[in-house]
């Protein structure tokens, strides 16, 4: 018998749904049925394999406001994001459903001829899913992989399994053959590190942290299998002295406490210009204050819950740095924290090297640009960066 998951609602606790998990054996099957249904799926005719995928779109359209309602149950997204993250999915599937048709080859001259290449599908393709964005980041594993003519095996994190699970009913729905799109909740330990071993998984796409990625990479590589990774953030917001410092200050709480930080891409380290940071800070403390951390379902939410009580736990443990302010949350049940902006003793403080994956902020200043730029680049991780100026030239 399969194992079990209770999903929790983290805006107040509750048991929102058990989930039925997958063992060794269950995966392998739906394994095994995905490559089945690559023997056809490969085959269908480029035209007729856009015209699903459009008409996949247009089926996640018409439930946008349930996939949204999932979301702000399952993952404690706030309204805004979830029918943005809906329409995200419907849009991916949309734009690549112009792939089939589009997939040229080449034609290179050799000596008495030429060589041509084509464009063919690797065959099962595992993705899987974090719990920060289900989703969308969903969307950009399976809605190319399934445009290219791979057959796809999608395991969602198991503290947010709902939207994938739906997406692969309304696959169905919208006239995707069976076994072409699966979804397999499970452990990673078990299902997804099976995408891994599985020799008829032929290229694995993972999001989620840079130690897993690395386990992933070396696994995969016993295979020659192809991989996908995108890991993890620590990324900079620079505020010159030159800028709309203002207006730098009312943009900064997003870039950092959009999903409860808890985002790859959080532009969490602020680095601002020594001459500019009085002022920064008192703007900067209006806009937190004012930045809205209530129910999800609510259409003012800025933000809403942590994810779980571990990860609560795990943002917490950061907050041992002086604090400049805080923001305000809801009390009682729900893994609740306001936005925190603290100011770390130095460069080599926790805060400022490792990814929280939270709603804190973390400030020094700088003197120059060249300090800005070796400050911001002195980091391990990458992905983006904000740069507030007056002057297009230092930008």
């Amino acid at each position: 018998m399969p194992s079990t998951y209770d999903v929790i609602n983290p805006a107040n606790e509750s048991i929102v749904e058990t989930v039925n998990l997958l063992g060794l054996e269950e995966t392998d099957a739906v394994i095994a049925k995905a490559a089945k249904a690559f023997e056809s799926w490969k085959n269908v005719a480029p035209g007729e394999r856009a015209r699903l995928l459009r008409a996949f779109s247009q089926v996640v359209t018409d439930h946008r406001e349930e996939l949204a309602q999932l979301e702000i149950t399952n993952s404690g997204h706030t309204r805004g994001n979830a029918l943005w993250e809906a329409d995200n999915v419907a849009n991916t599937l949309m734009y690549y459903a112009a792939a089939p048709e589009r997939l040229f080859g080449r034609q290179i001259p050799v000596p008495g001829g030429i060589d041509v290449t084509f464009k063919e599908p690797l065959g099962v393709v595992g993705v899987i899913v974090p719990w920060n964005f289900p989703m969308p980041i969903a969307g950009w594993g399976f809605a190319p992989a399934l445009a290219a003519g791979n057959t796809v095996v999608l395991k969602p994190a198991e503290y947010t399994p709902l939207t994938a699970i739906r997406l692969g009913e309304l696959a169905l729905k919208a006239g995707i053959p069976e076994g072409v799109f699966n979804v397999l909740p499970g452990k990673g330990s078990i299902v997804g590190n099976r995408f891994v071993t599985h020799p008829l998984v032929r290229k694995v796409v993972f999001t989620g942290s840079t130690t897993v990625g690395k386990q992933i990479m070396v696994g995969c590589a016993d295979q020659v299998k192809r991989v996908t990774l995108e890991l993890g953030g620590k990324s900079s917001n620079i505020i010159f002295a030159d800028a709309d410092v203002a207006k730098a200050a009312a943009g900064a709480p997003g870039a950092v406490f959009d999903n409860a930080g808890q985002d790859c891409c959080a532009r969490s380290r602020i680095l601002v210009q020594k001459s500019a940071f009085d002022t920064f800070m008192e703007h900067f403390e209006v806009a937190v204050k004012k930045f809205r951390v209530e129910d999800p379902n609510l259409a003012t939410a800025d933000m809403g819950p942590l994810i779980s009580k571990k990860q609560f736990d795990v943002v917490e443990s950061f907050l041992d740095e002086p604090v400049a302010f805080k923001g305000s949350a809801p009390s009682g049940p729900g893994y609740w924290m306001p936005p925190t902006v603290l100011l770390p003793k130095n460069t080599q403080a926790r805060s400022w090297r490792e990814e929280i994956f939270g709603p804190v902020a973390v400030i020094v200043t700088v003197e120059s640009d060249e300090e800005a730029i070796r400050l911001a680049n002195d980091t391990e991780y990458g992905l983006i960066s904000y740069i507030y100026s007056g002057s297009l030239d230092r930008a």
